[in-house]
């Protein structure tokens, strides 16, 4: 088995430093590891599995050696320079900005749902948004059996989607201290219904990103979506309701049975005890939870499901890692 020259762009980040946090615990083969930051950062000392790395400066000179995969969480505008320098250079990127998402040349991947797509990359993968990710797991497993019509999106995202200042300001928040370095408005104790900028027609960003991401990767480009999302003042992992409208009738029981035996899916659904997907309980992990599933009675074939899972990994460090795992074994 051949062991992976693997770099990791913005390592020093939240993400970064939770791509490291994964690759030890996953066992991922590599032979060579290059961490690459801002010149702010550089020269900073990581332990990694035992050994010392230094931290260099991202640079157009820092893929002028042997590297297979570069991992990049360091936000789009570094993506958009780099990556096609890296691939350039015959590494393959694995993006975790939206830089590439909606690229009809770069493929859009979560293990679970589409692996068949990773084949189609020209040297760079991207990983969609964190609260996508989580949703079309949940999803891929009603669309085969019985095609989806029509989703709405009601999410519930953690501060640690914005990063380190969404994260201190819940913090200092909590402790009496307003801070609005990510968000116009406090976020302790607080629910805000805004993420990210607002689109002429009226949505945000983020909620057309799950739109338009989730078409991609179930490749159905004609699928009617609609999305509310909001911040809330928790630090890790996004809550999502969903509610889908399918083409073909289902059973109940059906619906627990597929859910019992999905891939990368824990079912939590036993109400009679207030057993449900809850937030504390995804955190840390790297799957995705589903419970509180319901037939909807206002429409045919309708149905509601609460799907919960950790952002910062599986939303996004651990699903890139899957994907690096992808190519280990199937690809290089």
């Amino acid at each position: 088995m051949k062991k992976i020259n693997l770099a990791i762009v913005g390592a020093t980040g939240m993400v970064g430093q939770t791509f490291l946090k994964v690759l030890e615990e996953r066992n991922f083969p590599f032979e060579n590891l290059y961490l690459f930051s801002s010149a702010k950062s550089s020269g900073m000392k990581i332990t990694f599995m035992g050994k010392e790395y230094t931290v260099e400066e991202l640079t157009e000179a820092s893929f002028d050696r042997e590297i297979d995969i570069a991992l990049f969480s360091a936000g789009g505008d570094i993506s958009e320079k780099f990556s096609p320098l890296a691939a350039s250079k015959g590494v393959i990127v694995i993006d975790n900005s939206s830089a590439f998402r909606m690229d009809e040349n770069v493929p859009l991947v979560v293990p679970e749902v589409n692996p068949e797509d990773i084949a189609k990359h020209h040297g760079i993968i991207a990983n969609p948004n964190c609260s996508t990710i989580q949703a079309v797991v949940a999803l891929k497993p009603l669309n085969e059996l019985y095609k989806i019509k029509r989703i709405i999106y009601s999410t519930y995202q953690a501060v640690s989607g914005s990063g380190v200042k969404g994260y201190n300001d819940l913090e200092q928040g909590l402790k009496g201290k307003e801070l609005l370095s990510a968000y116009p408005h406090p976020i302790a104790n607080n629910v805000i219904p805004h993420i990210d900028v607002f689109m002429e027609n009226g949505y945000t960003k983020e909620e057309m990103k799950m739109i338009n991401e989730t078409k991609k990767m179930l490749h159905n480009p004609d699928l009617k979506i609609t999305a509310t999302t909001v911040r809330v003042p928790v630090f890790y992992s996004h809550s999502e309701s969903i509610n889908v409208e399918l083409e073909k009738p289902f059973n109940m029981s059906d619906i627990f049975k597929l859910y019992q035996n999905a891939e990368g899916i824990v079912l939590v659904d036993d109400v009679k005890n207030d057993k449900y997907p809850l937030a504390l309980d995804a955190a840390g992990t790297d799957e995705v939870y589903v419970g509180r599933l319901r037939r909807d009675e206002s429409v045919e074939n309708g149905l509601n499901l609460w799907v919960v899972a950790d952002n910062i990994r599986k939303g996004a460090a651990t699903n890139a890692v899957q994907i690096a795992e992808y190519l280990e074994k199937n690809i290089l």
